[in-house]
């Protein structure tokens, strides 16, 4: 019988059962997260549970390190804190070695040769690092990323997927602090990331194919086949109506998600796709709202809800090319894009540089540079995007850019001239560097400082002069984390009050009152141009 995967069923990407990024990917950010959020979060709830169930119900708790099992399944907390310990043994060692090697190179590094330090780098990281000294003569050390994705320390066997449907955009815990236990609606799959079967799986949202066959391949056990059956329907979905003018078409699909459409070529950037197939009051388009086969899609930069595995590894067989931004080259808190999509399965990675160009009949995609929003931390992997279409047409989409410094995007604009289109991200609260980079850091912040370092879009001003550089027809404030199927990633939730909100409205008032077309977007839209 050939049947079709129905629209609400999630593909969540999990290691050691949490649910995966790009910084638990990577060997040495996968480390540090590990030792210094994982483990420390699930010895927090074994402590006092209690204590963890009751910040969960505060709104003021939301996206905080707190475990929403509502005080239960200790027992299970524990044997997932114990089987942590014991198979990631090499890893906590490497977190372990990192830190040694940090406090070593701090106080044996004082301006002279480095060579006789390599003797003393920890046994875990020799043969993985070089070390180096800065032009104001301050040590530090890179990794060979590609020899530890070659090691025992990257580990596939720690992967595997869960398959569940969903039925509510806030069915499920934020990411970031609660582990994916067993579910009695939940199917957890020992697959590593890289495995076709995955693709054969997601295929089926659009072209039906044999269940018992993808059963098998899957190797679904008996105790779950009827809720694996249970996924699957015999009605096909609403067909996909390619493009087919002679302008352009953009679509937004919520967050920082946009398809750029043209009769030759479809752009995606940076996929973060919800689910249909049940009730819920905002409208939202879905994968089977996307083209069969997508060009490229764009990555603007290494945060979770613009690289979502989740999303990208349903779509994997449709893509054609992902462009991604060139890192650090091995910095600690910069790992490659390029290697870790690669480790995973995708092979059609191109990387960008700052002002570095691809050029296609009728359509150019450029790299702009993207500043800010790191809490200050040398990322390179950070690029905006400029791209003309035929027409000399041109949108340009600023993601969570921060424009800290105006004159860098004065300089661009008379290199790649207007842009027709903005999409800018105004997400200008944003949580301090600990929250993400916390458990990369040697010595924890001091909270004014870390208060201070944001991972933050524009304010108004820095929004505006940004319109004033590129002198657009439109404007779309997006990436806020708006929509509520988001709050799983983001843990976001605004009130009018809210200053993202209050800023932005001074920008849309700011721009309609200069006749330039503005709107904060939310749920989906679609602009023919």
């Amino acid at each position: 019988m050939e049947v079709y995967l129905k629209l609400n069923v999630v593909l969540e990407a999990l290691i050691d059962r949490w649910y995966a990024w790009s910084h638990l990917v990577s060997p040495a950010t996968a480390a540090m997260n590990i030792k210094d959020r994982h483990l420390k979060i699930m010895q927090s709830y074994l402590r006092n549970p209690k204590i963890h169930a009751a910040a969960v119900k505060k709104p003021e708790m939301l996206g905080g390190p707190f475990i929403d099992y509502d005080g239960g399944r200790v027992d299970e907390i524990k044997a997932l804190f114990e089987e942590t310990k014991e198979k990631r043994a090499p890893l906590l060692a490497l977190c372990d070695a990192i830190n040694e090697l940090n406090t070593l190179l701090q106080t044996e590094a004082t301006g002279y040769s480095l060579n006789d330090l390599y003797e003393k780098v920890p046994a875990p990281l020799q043969g993985y690092v070089e070390l180096y000294y800065d032009l104001n003569n301050h040590p530090n050390f890179r990794f060979f990323e590609s020899l530890l994705y070659k090691s025992e320390y990257y580990d596939e066997s720690t992967q595997s997927i869960s398959l569940q449907m969903i039925d509510a955009d806030d069915a499920r815990s934020f990411v970031l602090s609660t582990p994916r236990l067993d579910d009695e609606l939940m199917i957890h799959l020992n697959i590593p990331f890289k495995e076709n079967i995955i693709e054969e799986l997601f295929k089926m949202k659009r072209i039906p194919s044999s269940y018992e066959a993808i059963k098998e391949k899957l190797n679904i056990p008996e105790d779950k086949e009827a809720l694996f059956k249970s996924f699957f329907t015999t009605e096909a979905p609403t067909t996909y109506i390619p493009y087919t003018g002679t302008g352009i078409r953009t679509r937004y699909f919520g967050h920082a998600c946009v398809l750029v459409e043209t009769d030759e070529v479809s752009i995606l950037v940076d996929p973060v796709i919800s689910y249909d197939g049940y009730e819920s009051d905002v409208n939202r388009y879905t994968i089977n709202d996307l083209p069969e086969t997508i060009d490229y899609v764009l990555i603007t930069h290494n945060h979770q809800d613009h690289i979502l595995l989740e999303t990208l590894l349903q779509l994997r067989h449709c893509i054609k090319n992902i462009i991604v931004p060139s890192s650090g080259k091995g910095n600690l808190q910069d790992p490659g894009l390029k290697l870790m999509f690669n480790n995973i399965g995708f092979h059609n990675i191109i990387e960008l540089d700052d002002m570095e160009s691809i050029t296609l009949d009728k359509c150019t995609i450029t790299g702009l540079p993207f500043l800010g929003e790191h809490s200050d931390l040398d990322v390179r992997s950070k690029l905006c995007y400029h791209i003309k279409l035929h027409n000399d047409f041109s949108v340009l989409f600023a993601a969570d850019s921060c424009n800290v410094e105006p004159k860098v995007y004065e300089r661009v604009q008379q290199i790649v001239g207007n842009a027709d289109v903005i999409f800018l991200g105004m997400e200008c609260d944003g949580a301090p560097l600990s929250w993400l980079y916390g458990p990369l850091m040697p010595k924890k912040l001091q909270r004014d400082k870390d208060n201070s370092r944001r991972l933050a879009g524009c304010n108004y001003e820095q929004a505006k002069r940004f319109i004033n550089i590129f002198n657009p027809k439109n404007v779309f404030v997006y990436a806020m984390g708006l929509e509520p199927w988001l709050e799983f990633i983001s843990s976001l939730k605004y009130t009018d009050e809210s200053r993202p909100i209050v800023e932005s409205n001074l920008l849309l008032d700011d721009c309609n009152q200069r006749a330039i077309v503005a709107e904060r977007l939310f749920g989906e839209k679609t602009i023919e141009y």
